[in-house]
């Protein structure tokens, strides 16, 4: 099928590779020509492990290209996916601008185009935007009834970044939210080539499956670090307590890791606006709000353990891991942010390491000291806090600490050897 998507942030561009991959013919726009001219020349803007090298493959087979023109991309499409980024306002309730300005466009484009044509959600948006945002904005600007001269489908994404292209290609479920059974049969056709489970549902309940499967796993999160907390207090290792909860199968293991709190794109603004959007319905959402405040708690323990070893006033501290997860160059909502700003706030010289997400991390400290590997962030620091569990993080040893100034060493994500390192001390072990 041809297939256009608006966008090319990390749903957007990696949804747009997978569907080449699987064979489509795929157009993805967005308006930044910079970034678009990166992307046709197989120079992917974000890190995702196989992301570049599929986009490099599907650019060279002529089945991707990306471009500003969005009208030409829908004109020669026969399914349009909106991906576009969805912000949490002051609130935390989501900003709709760029889901009603790209639907104003669709709208206005359809309106001249011949033919049927099915529009997609992909973007995270709370239950009832996709009909009473983009549906209707869709119907004003073109004049068309939707179900009629063109369909309307609901299509969440559970890409985890990191994995983004291995969750698309190989899904454990495929959710479409569906008008009709007229757009819900075009975009199941989209996916006749996967294996897996497809759920055909309502617009609504796929909207609401995306935020409940986020903040459930966000739960399970805050659950893990509130019990962490407490095994810490006890001398005990809630990794070795959680591998004995997660044997159970009702349960899982996947989701119990405690360390220093979640963050990225999806799980903070997903929730808050899940809070945001119950408020409205005049629901008291206790149990998301307690999820929340315990992520942000747990997001600066590291610092406060930190402070209980060392007056950091002066003192040249080691950040190691930037990412809010490995495997990706994600920095939003990071527990690293907030980190390094309480470190600054207390007085502290700090350095950091990455290997993949320096750049973005100096948008929001451009001062600070950025080192080019872990090594050289560690020689001559006071202290050194391990955020995010790179796996090359655990081939450092003894010798490579024995560089510090004092070895105080506390580990946020269980992302250290051992066998390699002694003497350190974990969040919640």
């Amino acid at each position: 099928m041809n297939v256009s998507i608006v966008g090319t942030g990390y749903v957007g561009l990696s949804t747009g590779v997978g569907f080449s991959v699987k064979g489509n013919k795929v157009i993805c726009v967005d308006i930044l020509e910079d970034k678009l001219n990166r992307i046709n020349r197989g120079d992917s803007p974000i890190y995702e492990p196989g992301l570049e090298e599929k986009l490099k493959d599907s650019l060279s087979r002529g089945l991707f290209k990306a471009t500003t023109d969005l009208e030409k991309a829908v004109m020669f499409t026969d399914v349009t996916f909106v991906s576009v980024g969805t912000p949490s306002k002051e609130d935390g309730s989501i900003d709709l601008k760029f889901i009603e300005e790209v639907s104003r466009q669709i709208g206005r484009i359809l309106k001249k185009k011949e033919g049927y044509h099915v529009v997609v959600v992909k973007s995270t948006v709370v239950p009832g935007t996709t009909e009473d945002v983009v549906l209707r904005n869709i119907e004003k600007e073109s004049g068309k009834k939707a179900g009629e001269h063109f369909g309307i489908c609901m299509n969440p994404e559970f890409l985890r970044e990191g994995r983004a292209m291995e969750d698309f290609l190989k899904p454990d479920r495929i959710v479409i939210g569906e008008l009709d059974k007229r757009s819900g049969d075009t975009v199941a056709k989209l996916y006749d080539n996967f294996d897996t489970k497809i759920l055909r549902t309502n617009i609504k309940v796929a909207e609401m499956i995306k935020y409940t499967a986020n903040s459930f796993l966000a739960t399970k999160i805050s659950f893990s670090n509130e019990i962490g907390n407490m095994c810490k207090k006890m001398g005990i290792d809630v990794y070795d307590v959680m591998a004995g909860v997660g044997l159970d199968k009702r349960i899982s293991p996947l989701f119990l890791w405690a360390g220093a709190g979640f963050g990225g794109s999806c799980f903070p603004k997903d929730v808050q606006a899940l809070v945001s959007k119950a408020k409205t319905l005049g629901t008291d959402p206790h149990l998301l709000e307690k999820t929340l405040s315990v992520n942000q708690r747990q997001k600066t323990m590291l610092v406060d353990m930190l402070e209980n070893r060392m007056d950091v006033k002066g003192k040249r501290v080691a950040v190691l891991g930037l990412a809010f997860k490995p495997g990706s160059d994600d920095v939003r909502e990071a527990p690293s942010i907030e980190i390094i700003r309480k470190l600054k706030e207390k007085g502290a010289s700090v350095v950091v390491y990455d290997p993949k997400a320096a750049g973005n991390m100096k948008m929001f400290f451009p001062n600070i000291a950025y080192a080019q590997t872990s090594r050289d962030a560690i020689n001559g620091a006071d202290a050194c806090l391990i955020v995010t569990e790179w796996s090359e993080f655990r081939n450092l040893t003894d010798y490579d600490f024995s560089k510090m100034k004092e070895k105080v060493i506390i580990e946020g994500r269980k992302a250290l050897d051992p066998n390699k390192v002694h003497g350190f001390e974990g969040i919640c072990w």
